[in-house]
């Protein structure tokens, strides 16, 4: 039996060839995971763009010239509705954190990359770190505390943010 983390109430691990087809599949795996927890519509939406972002970087930038690589997805939900996601690839990693977590930074502008991952992944968690070695690949961590369902009127899917934690973005250190 796997070990959960305290107040832990659920944990999935999930691998998959670092290839573009598996960020939809990521997306649904996501998705589907976090339904125990019932998210609000713009919650499921927002956790599922940011792993989506997270994904396609580790393939895309971090996979660079480098086939047979994998992903790795892990998730764990906890009691107090907040949710961890760690995304790891053992890619060429991130040479500058700082720079590269700059809205508009890209590795790629030939291929018209907008370079808004990072910022795309900060905005829809509370929390997003990330820790990187050149040549030994990337992890990020994002978490996010849902919202209570109030009575589950359409009002309640449109209601104030103010309950978010400040958010952070900073690095992971070693």
């Amino acid at each position: 039996m796997p070990i959960i983390k305290k107040n832990c109430i659920n944990e999935m691990k999930l691998c998959f060839a670092a290839v573009s087809e598996n960020e939809a599949f990521a997306r649904a795996c996501v998705s589907s995971f976090l339904s125990q927890l019932d998210p609000l519509v713009s919650e499921l939406a927002e956790l599922k763009t940011a792993v989506s972002e997270a994904v396609t970087n580790s393939i895309v930038h971090g996979y660079r010239n480098i086939s047979g690589g994998t992903v790795l997805l892990q998730m764990r939900l906890y009691a107090d509705r907040r949710v961890y996601i760690k995304i790891r690839d053992k890619g060429c990693g991130i040479e500058d954190i700082s720079k590269a977590m700059q809205p508009l930074f890209t590795t790629a502008p030939e291929e018209e990359r907008a370079g808004l991952g990072f910022s795309v992944m900060e905005s829809f968690t509370d929390s997003l770190r990330v820790k990187s070695s050149s040549g030994h690949g990337t992890v990020l961590v994002m978490e996010k505390i849902l919202q209570e369902k109030d009575d589950g009127s359409i009002e309640s899917e449109f209601s104030d943010k103010s309950r978010r934690k400040h958010r952070t973005c900073t690095p992971l250190r070693k």
